[in-house]
């Protein structure tokens, strides 16, 4: 007569295994998906990069098998996700650099740092003149300036080809509409986990 101990647990098994491939599968389905909400949003391959997946267990199977996906920039995600107001922590304006800005910089933990008026004058040696618009975004600008081949504002040493160089826009607050649907992507995946860990069932 067959051992109904070894068929038992060769199912237990066999169930354990379609479980956790399923969950694999469940997500690396949803991370790429997220990606892709990120990218026909248009808001960039590195924000699209920083959604990450794990499945537990990390090695082994089991029946309790889980899926967990999170993104490094969870805040600017969120932010579009939602559709948020920023406002300025102090109550003033917010700062927005333009491309004569140059690029961002580099923060204390080695990573890209936004750029702040303040920091842009330690960094090129220029003052930042401030220029009241009724009605429009007010200014902050650099006189005396060069726009360099890379479009960045530069100090101009020359008495000639000097110019004011729009550095920053100042506005009160912006507004970011949603362009992301993290629900919509999460119920998809939920909905085909059990197909998932049926399809590795027949194939195990």
């Amino acid at each position: 007569m067959p051992d109904l101990g070894k068929a038992l647990a060769g199912t237990e098994q066999a169930i354990e295994s379609a479980v956790t491939s399923g969950m694999r599968d469940a997500t690396t389905g949803l991370k790429d998906a997220l990606r892709q909400d990120v990218m026909s949003a248009r808001l960039g391959e590195r924000l699209s990069r920083t959604w990450r997946g794990k499945t537990y267990p990390d090695t082994g199977a089991s029946m309790e098998a889980a899926a967990f996906v999170w993104s490094n920039a969870p805040k600017l995600i969120d932010a579009f996700d939602r559709g948020v107001v920023i406002r300025s922590k102090n109550g003033f304006w917010l700062a927005i650099p333009t491309a004569a800005a140059g690029p961002r910089g580099i923060g204390a933990n080695g990573r890209s740092a936004r750029i702040t008026p303040g920091g842009w004058e330690r960094r090129t040696g220029m003052r930042l003149r401030f220029v009241y618009r009724r009605g429009r975004p007010s200014l902050l600008v650099a006189d005396n300036a060069r726009i360099n081949s890379k479009g960045r504002a530069a100090p101009n040493r020359r008495k000639t080809g000097q110019a004011t160089a729009v550095i920053f826009l100042l506005v009160p607050q912006v507004s970011l509409r949603k362009r992301l649907d993290i629900d919509a992507a999460a119920r998809v995946w939920a909905g085909r986990v059990p197909s998932l860990i049926a399809r590795h069932w027949r194939t195990s």
